[in-house]
């Protein structure tokens, strides 16, 4: 049976624009901290990947010399993903508003929590690292990863990011200058649902989806620059709705299509710590 005739058409678009919203406020704690493209049409796309050019003197009158920059594309695949959920009472839910924005952000929140994923999982193909699980998360070893980011001249040009597991939170905030007001300034979270701070010149974001070892006690950390790691969009989230009699139930189906790949794999620094 067709949807129109069985749902509001109001509650169809007001249920749609609070997924939407909710996605967007709080579905992806990691989506504003990699470089991101949208509207794909197609199985995947590629993402530039932009070598370093030399500059050069010229004689008078003489050509400019080229820079000749190397230009690799990196493919990123894209992949559907699904949240959907049964709603056996719609005159309940199409009168509790609340119910209504709670079965929406839970659709919005497992997408966004597939998004962080899919951009972890990118993370995790990089094969620059520091530490082997056998220390917890100590200034030398963030300083550790911070060389190898200025060693390969990556920008320090506030696009870093560090993403930490709740133990490796707990670790940095016994390090003075991660805790303390007068090195990091207001703690004021940058990214929405949460905890995140500034040092270094690096956006540290503490996030419960990083790679885990239960045997060895260990999480992998990450600190990147947002260009060394691509995100593709070919369908934002989308919610339909429909009836099905046989279950005298409304089906509600959220879905989106996406992708995420390593672009450059020394601008991605893996830090295994101990919890």
């Amino acid at each position: 049976m067709s949807t129109t005739n069985t749902i509001d058409t109001s509650f169809i678009k007001h249920f749609q624009a609070e997924v939407v919203t909710a996605y967007q406020q709080m579905g992806s704690k990691l989506k504003s901290t990699v470089r991101s493209k949208g509207d794909i049409k197609g199985a995947s796309t590629t993402f530039q990947k932009i070598g370093t050019g030399t500059a050069a003197s010229k004689t008078r009158n003489g050509q400019v010399p080229v820079m000749n920059i190397a230009h690799t594309a990196v493919e990123c695949s894209l992949s559907d993903y699904y949240a959907g959920e049964w709603v056996d009472s719609l005159d309940e839910l199409k009168t509790g508003h609340d119910e209504r924005r709670a079965v929406a952000q839970a659709g919005a929140y497992a997408l966004g929590r597939k998004t962080d994923e899919l951009i972890i999982a990118a993370l995790g193909k990089t094969t620059t690292s520091v530490g082997d699980g056998s220390t917890k998360l100590t200034k030398d070893l963030i300083l550790q990863a911070f060389t190898k980011l200025n060693e390969s001249d990556i920008p320090d040009d506030g696009e870093r990011y560090a993403l930490v597991a709740p133990a490796q939170w707990n670790q940095l905030l016994s390090i003075e200058e991660f805790s303390s007001a007068d090195y990091v300034g207001e703690k004021t979270p940058f990214v929405a649902g949460c905890e995140s701070r500034k040092w270094l010149g690096i956006n540290w974001i503490m996030h419960t989806g990083l790679p885990a070892d239960a045997e060895g006690g260990t999480h992998t950390c990450y600190i990147y620059h947002k260009n060394a790691v691509g995100h593709a969009v070919g369908l934002d989230i989308k919610t339909d709705i429909t009836w099905h009699g046989d279950y005298a139930a409304h089906f509600v189906n959220n879905m989106m299509s996406q992708g995420a790949c390593l672009i450059d794999a020394k601008g991605v620094i893996k830090i295994v710590a101990k919890d």
